[in-house]
C-alpha cells in the first residue's frame, strides 16, 4: 500500500498523516508502523517524508474542553503571533511561527518561541509584550472536509504577555530543547542573527471546537490538565 497525500497511518499508539507536498511519496505502511515509539516528527522527515503529522490515536472528547485545548496546542508546530506594531503605532501585526509548548507527549501548555529582533514581532514584544497565538486544527489533518473557519475545525487563541527568558535560565533550557526538538532546523539558525527564546505567559484562552460559541476554560483549568494520559509512550 502506497503513502499518498491525506493517507491516515493507524497504529496502537499513533495516526501518520502525511501530506505530499510536490509528489507523492510512496512508501510501504509497514515501514511506519514498525517504527519504535514514541516516534518524533524528525525521524519521519529522516526517512523522506514531506510535511508530515504525528498525532496521538485520537482527539479528545470535544466536551473535555481542557483535555482538548491542551491537545491542540501540544499537536501544532505554528501559529499566528500578534504583537503591536511598533512602526505602524500600535496596530496589531501578525505573523507565522513555529513554536513548542514541550516535547512530543510531554507539552506542558505554555507556547515557547525562538525569534529575532530582525523581525518585527520579537522588537514589538520587547516594547510592549501584549500579544495573542492563534492556532487551528486545520493543519493537523483532522477536520475532514470542514472548512477552516467552520466551528466543527477547532481553533484557539491564547491572549498574554510574551517576554525574552533569560539565556541561561533552566526554562530556557528547557525551551530550547522543546523547540529544537520539535524544529531541528532552528540548531542551524545563524548565530549572528541574535535568535532568543521567548514564552507566552497565558492570560486568556478563546477557543471554538464546535457549535455553540468559545467554551469557557480558565488558565488555570488549562495549565493544571495532565496531558499524561495522550504521551505517545503510553
Amino acid at each position: 500500500m502506497a503513502l499518498t497525500k491525506g493517507t491516515i497511518v493507524r497504529s496502537q499508539k499513533i495516526v501518520v498523516i502525511a501530506c505530499a507536498c510536490l509528489q507523492r511519496i510512496k512508501t510501504p505502511i509497514a515501514h511506519l508502523q514498525s517504527l519504535p515509539l514514541p516516534i518524533l516528527l524528525f525521524k519521519v522527515q529522516s526517512l523522506g517524508y514531506v510535511d508530515a503529522r504525528l498525532l496521538v490515536e485520537s482527539k479528545p472528547d470535544r466536551d473535555d474542553t481542557a483535555a482538548y485545548a491542551r491537545w491542540l496546542v501540544s499537536q501544532n508546530s505554528w501559529g499566528i503571533l500578534t504583537t503591536l506594531s511598533i512602526e505602524l503605532e500600535g496596530s496589531p501585526f501578525g505573523n507565522v511561527v513555529s513554536f513548542s509548548d514541550g516535547v512530543p507527549g510531554k507539552g506542558t501548555g505554555v507556547p515557547y518561541f525562538y525569534l529575532t529582533t530582525l523581525d518585527p514581532t520579537a522588537r514589538n514584544a520587547l516594547k510592549d509584550h501584549r500579544s495573542s497565538l492563534a492556532i487551528s486544527e486545520y493543519p493537523l489533518g483532522t477536520c475532514s472536509n470542514a472548512d477552516p473557519e467552520s466551528p466543527v475545525c477547532a481553533k484557539i487563541t491564547l491572549t498574554g504577555r510574551l517576554v525574552l527568558l533569560e539565556a541561561n535560565s533552566k526554562e530556557a533550557e528547557f525551551a530550547r530543547t522543546a523547540l529544537f526538538t520539535k524544529h531541528p532546523e532552528m540548531k542551524g539558525w545563524p548565530k549572528g542573527h541574535d535568535f532568543q527564546v521567548f514564552k507566552l505567559e497565558i492570560e486568556d484562552i478563546f477557543m471554538i471546537n464546535w457549535f455553540g460559541g468559545p467554551k469557557p476554560l480558565t488558565v488555570d483549568q488549562y495549565l493544571k490538565y495532565k496531558m499524561n494520559i495522550f504521551a505517545l509512550d503510553k
